[in-house]
């Protein structure tokens, strides 16, 4: 599909324009500045959308002349005092064309804004978008869950074949969203693995057994490997040591189960646009974190990978869940980190650890229902810090470690801004927590933006 490409110069816009291009029903893509510009060009892109930060411009280079050989529509969206000229070139006048005062050479179709600061308000930036897309360009919006689901079974028929596909199941919407998109290509070549590794929430394990055994009929095996996990993970402190043990012991259970099955060519996962583009580096800076399906698999790995979901973003996801009749319920669960709860115990993830943040963190949830708040908040739970503080308990002194609380509200994930809770709800929590989770004397509340801060904690 020709996507608009997004090419980003060290901003923190750029997933944001490549969210309001999807919303407005046109398929989008990010590409660093610093990105292979032939590769590029191979995708035929409809136009290009520049997203320059405040420093971007200025150290950036020109922009290639293959693009404007090719005569492809660009539109820059410049953040903060930096001149335009530089990358767009000297021939740019004034133009109210965007709906907003410009700049353009419109006989190239090259258009330039201004926003004070990267933190414009999404009303100020989607009428420009929109009339970039369908004024100056004239594109088609076709970009739709409905269509998204066709063309994905029809890819994976053509590419997968004949072949048998095994698929790593977390019980989260991405992986399951995955399972039934392969199951309608490709039938009973599918056979699903449902890894409990023990780092799942309270009570998780039996539930979605449940569900996708009994709801969704899918071709379901449960491999039980808690202790393997842990004793991968014994010892280990660095979160992205974490993410890439917990992605290779996947890979050794699936390879293990898989066979038994006799030849099995494919494993998929439930990748999505978020995970790759915080796994990778934008040009601008270091990569943010492995991700444990993309960063931390082994090289070694003998199975091919399919993941239908790799370029949307989690609220894609959703929508195409609820297109596929997934219930609700189901869509609206909170988000679950891939190495589930061993990135949200910082430091060494032990049996205990893990025991007492499962408990906080079903004390979280079971709060946030009861007081309205779960489905107000993109992600609500707990984090499990093993910092020793005093405190008193029962009378005495008592020198335990602390449960932090996390709830944030996004859209896409790709931002976030910490939830202002009612202090009924906070102090609920906090009671809750201190007198039923032994070793706890300590609840704090994370008051953390993305960016800087990432949702997880590691």
């Amino acid at each position: 599909m020709r996507p608009v490409l997004i090419v980003d110069y060290g901003s923190k816009a750029a997933q944001r324009i490549a969210r309001r291009v999807r919303e407005a029903g046109v398929y989008s893509e990010i590409l660093s500045f610093t990105g292979d510009v032939g590769a590029a060009l191979e995708k035929d892109p409809l136009a290009l959308i520049l997203s320059v930060g405040p420093a971007g411009a200025g150290d950036a280079p020109v922009l290639d002349a293959r693009i404007l050989e090719r005569g492809i529509p660009v539109l820059g969206v410049f953040y903060g005092p930096r001149l335009m000229e530089r990358l767009l070139g000297e021939s740019l006048s004034r133009s109210g064309v965007l709906g907003v005062e410009g700049t353009a050479d419109e006989a190239r179709r090259i258009y330039a804004v201004r926003f004070p600061s990267e933190a414009a308000h999404a009303g100020e930036e989607t009428p420009v978008l929109r009339n970039f897309l369908f004024k100056v360009c004239g594109i088609a919006p076709n970009w739709s869950a409905s269509f998204f689901i066709q063309r994905s079974i029809e890819d994976l028929r053509l590419r997968l074949g004949d072949k048998k596909v095994v698929c790593a199941l977390s019980g989260g919407v991405d992986s399951t969203v995955t399972a039934i998109l392969l199951q309608r290509a490709i039938g009973d070549r599918l056979h699903c693995f449902f890894v409990d590794h023990g780092l799942m929430r309270a009570g998780e394990g039996d539930e979605v057994d449940a569900m996708l055994r009994g709801g969704f009929a899918l071709n379901l095996e449960r491999l039980e490997a808690q202790a393997f996990f842990l004793d991968r993970l014994r010892g280990v402190t660095d979160p992205e040591q974490k993410r890439k043990i917990i992605g290779h012991a996947f890979i050794d259970v699936f390879e293990k189960a898989a066979g038994r099955l006799g030849q099995a060519d494919y494993l998929a996962q439930g990748t999505i646009y978020p995970d790759v583009i915080e796994s990778v580096s934008t040009g601008a800076g270091a990569a943010v974190k492995s991700h444990h399906n993309v960063g931390g698999l082994p090289e070694r790995m003998k199975l091919d990978l399919v993941e239908p979901l790799r370029e949307l973003f989690k609220d894609e996801v959703r929508d195409v869940g609820r297109e596929l009749g997934l219930p609700e319920t189901f869509i609206r669960r909170h988000p679950f980190p891939g190495p589930g709860l061993a990135v949200r115990v910082i430091g060494e993830v032990t049996g205990e650890r893990l025991e007492r943040l499962r408990l906080a963190d079903s004390i979280v949830l079971e709060e946030f229902r009861r007081a309205g708040w779960y489905d107000r908040v993109w992600q609500a739970f707990a984090v499990y810090l093993p910092v020793k503080n005093v405190g008193m308990t029962d009378g005495g002194r008592s020198y335990e470690d602390v449960i932090a609380l996390r709830a944030v509200e996004s859209v896409d994930a790709m931002t976030a801004d910490w939830a202002e809770l009612p202090p009924a709800l906070l102090r609920a929590v906090s009671s809750r927590i201190i007198s039923e989770v032994r070793g706890v004397n300590r609840v704090v509340y994370d008051i953390s933006s993305k960016p800087p801060a990432t949702i997880e904690w590691e």
